[in-house]
C-alpha cells in the first residue's frame, strides 16, 4: 500500500525540514579491524573468518593501526578535533548477522569530534554541514533473505548468512542537525554526501562503491512545523546506496511525514527501507535510543590514545583537498563553472586529469569521456569509471589521431576494439591494418573522380564556387574508402579536382 504524500510546496509551507546525515565508511585495509582476516570483497560466503571476528569463546582482538590512521585522517580531513586519549566500548544487541550479540563501536569517546564539511549546491553556492562526530567501528555480516518476493526477511522461506563482512573496519560519520535548508533540503544531502566521497577517496581510505556497501548512508529526517523551536520525531531510511537515492529519498521522507502530520497522525520513530524501484520508503524497525544499547567499555581491548606528534605526522599526509584541486584544474583548464560542475556530476573529472597526466591535451581528453565513452558506459549500465578502458589508453588514442593515423570516426572503432578486450589501441591498430588512416594520394584521388563522376550535378556546383556541396563527395569517398581516409585532405582534392 502506497504512502498519502503531501505535495512539496506544501510541506515547505508549512514545516521545516531537519537532517541528520549518518554515513558508514569500510576502510580498505588487508585486514578487519580486530584480526587478521582478510577484507576482499565478493570472496567465496565465510571464507574470510576466524574465531575473533565470529566471537568464539577465548578469542580476543588486536585494533588494527592502519584503520585508526585511517580513521584520525579523515576527522583531520573534515576539519575535527582528535581525541587523545579514548576506549571502545560494546553496543549490545541481538542480530543473526553479529556474531558476538555486539558489536564493538565508539560511544562518548569517539577518535574525531567537532568538525565541519563545506559542500557546493548546483548553483556554485556553499552549504557549511557541520560535523558532530567520526568513531570507529566493525561492520556486522550479511544476511540473504531467499525465497521472498523482496528480497527482505518478510516473506523469506529461509535466510542464509555470510561472516565475511562481519569485523572489516568502519568510520562513522554523524553530521549535527542540519537546519534552515528548506526547500534544498533534498540537495544539501546529496551534495554533502557527494562531497564527502570526493573526500574519502581523496584520501585513499575506502573505495567508496556504495553499490558494494562500501559507503552507506542512513538519512534521518523529521519535521518541524514553522516557526516552532522543537525538532520533530525522526525517521531513519537506511543504507540509501546512490548519490541521487539521497536526494530523492529526503523529498519522498519529507513529504510522506507532512502528511502524516497534516492529517493530525504522529510520525513514529522507525528505521525505513528506501525502495529503488519506485523511491519510496517502507517501515522497517521501531528505532532504538543510546540507552537500549547498554553500552559500556570493551574490556579486551587498550584505549586508542595518538600522540599529538603522531596525529600532526598523519596531517602531513592530507592530500590537497577534492574542491580545491577542482578550483586549480579549472583555472587551468580555463573552464566555465557549468563545464565543471558537469564533468564532476558524470563521473568524469578525474578521468580527464588522468588522461592529460598520459599526455592527452584536456580539450580532447574532456570531449572523449563526456560524449563517446559516456554514450558506451550508457549503453552497458555501468558508471564511467567501470568501463573496460584506462585513461592511458584513451590518451594513447587521442595520440594515434594527432599522428594522423587514426581520423575520429576510425578512432571510435579502435575504442570498440578495447573496449571488447582486444589490447592497447596500438595493438589493435597492428592487428587491423585496415583501420589505419589511408595517406596514400594516389588511391584518395581515384576515389574522388570516381565519385565526381557518379555526382556530375554537384561537381557543376563546386566548379561554380560552391565549395560547401564538397561534402556530398567527401562522404561518397569516406563510403568508398571505409571511413579510413583523412575527411580534410579529401576535401583538398576534391577543391583541386573542381578547380
Amino acid at each position: 500500500m502506497s504512502d498519502d504524500l503531501l505535495a512539496y510546496d506544501d510541506v515547505l509551507a508549512k514545516f521545516e525540514p531537519v537532517m541528520g546525515m549518518e554515513v558508514h565508511v569500510e576502510l580498505h585495509t588487508a585486514t578487519k579491524m580486530f584480526c587478521g582476516c582478510p577484507t576482499t570483497f565478493g570472496a567465496e560466503p565465510n571464507t574470510q573468518v576466524c574465531p575473533v571476528c565470529l566471537g568464539l569463546p577465548g578469542s580476543l582482538p588486536v585494533v588494527n593501526q592502519s584503520a585508526v590512521e585511517s580513521a584520525i585522517r579523515i576527522g583531520l580531513a573534515l576539519n575535527c578535533s582528535i581525541t587523545p586519549w579514548g576506549r571502545f566500548a560494546r553496543k549490545n544487541y541481538f542480530y543473526p548477522d553479529q556474531p558476538k550479540n555486539y558489536q564493538i563501536s565508539q560511544y562518548d569517546e569517539p577518535i574525531a569530534t567537532n568538525g565541519h564539511l563545506d559542500v557546493v549546491l548546483d548553483d556554485g553556492t556553499t552549504w557549511r554541514v557541520d560535523i558532530e562526530r567520526a568513531h570507529m567501528e566493525e561492520d556486522t555480516g550479511k544476511s540473504l533473505h531467499v525465497g521472498g518476493a523482496t528480497g527482505r526477511i518478510h516473506g523469506a522461506s529461509h535466510s542464509l548468512l555470510d561472516y565475511n563482512r562481519a569485523g572489516v573496519p568502519l568510520v562513522e560519520i554523524v553530521t549535527k542537525p542540519i537546519t534552515g535548508a528548506g526547500e534544498r533540503a533534498p540537495e544539501v544531502a546529496r551534495a554533502y554526501v557527494t562531497a564527502l566521497r570526493d573526500l574519502l577517496k581523496a584520501l585513499d581510505v575506502s573505495d567508496v562503491r556504495m553499490d558494494q556497501g562500501s559507503m552507506r548512508c542512513d538519512a534521518n529526517i523529521s519535521l518541524m512545523p514553522i516557526g516552532a523551536q522543537e525538532f520533530g520525531t525522526r525517521t531513519e531510511t537506511k543504507n540509501v546506496n546512490s548519490l541521487k537515492s539521497v536526494e530523492v529519498a529526503v523529498r519522498y521522507e519529507m513529504r510522506r511525514q507532512a502528511a502524516v502530520l497534516t492529517r493530525g497522525g504522529e510520525v513514529i520513530q522507525e528505521t525505513r527501507h528506501f525502495q529503488e524501484a519506485d523511491g519510496t520508503t517502507s517501515a522497517g524497525r521501531r528505532k532504538e535510543t543510546a540507552e537500549d544499547y547498554r553500552y559500556f567499555p570493551e574490556p579486551d581491548l587498550e584505549p586508542v590514545a595518538p600522540s599529538a606528534e603522531w596525529v600532526e605526522e598523519l596531517r602531513g599526509t592530507l592530500p590537497e583537498l577534492p574542491w580545491l584541486r577542482r578550483a586549480r584544474i579549472q583555472a587551468e583548464w580555463g573552464v566555465s563553472d557549468e563545464v565543471m560542475r558537469d564533468l564532476v556530476n558524470a563521473g568524469a573529472l578525474d578521468l580527464v586529469i588522468a588522461t592529460t597526466e598520459a599526455g592527452a591535451p584536456a580539450d580532447a581528453a574532456r570531449s572523449w569521456w563526456v560524449s563517446y565513452l559516456a554514450q558506451q558506459a550508457n549503453t552497458r549500465g555501468v558508471e564511467l569509471a567501470e568501463l573496460p578502458i584506462t585513461p592511458a589508453q584513451v590518451a594513447q588514442v587521442i595520440a594515434l589521431i594527432d599522428s594522423g593515423k587514426l581520423n575520429n570516426k576510425v578512432a571510435r572503432q579502435v575504442v570498440d576494439h578495447v573496449l571488447a578486450g582486444e589490447g592497447d589501441p596500438e595493438q589493435v591498430v597492428a592487428a587491423r591494418p585496415e583501420l589505419v588512416v589511408v595517406r596514400d594520394d594516389t588511391l584518395i584521388k581515384a576515389a574522388v573522380d570516381e565519385a565526381l563522376a557518379a555526382n556530375p550535378d554537384v561537381a557543376e556546383k563546386i566548379r561554380s564556387g560552391k565549395v560547401a556541396a564538397a561534402g556530398a563527395i567527401v562522404g561518397a569517398v569516406m563510403k568508398a574508402t571505409k571511413g579510413q581516409a583523412d575527411p580534410a585532405r579529401v576535401k583538398e582534392l576534391v577543391i583541386e579536382a573542381c578547380a
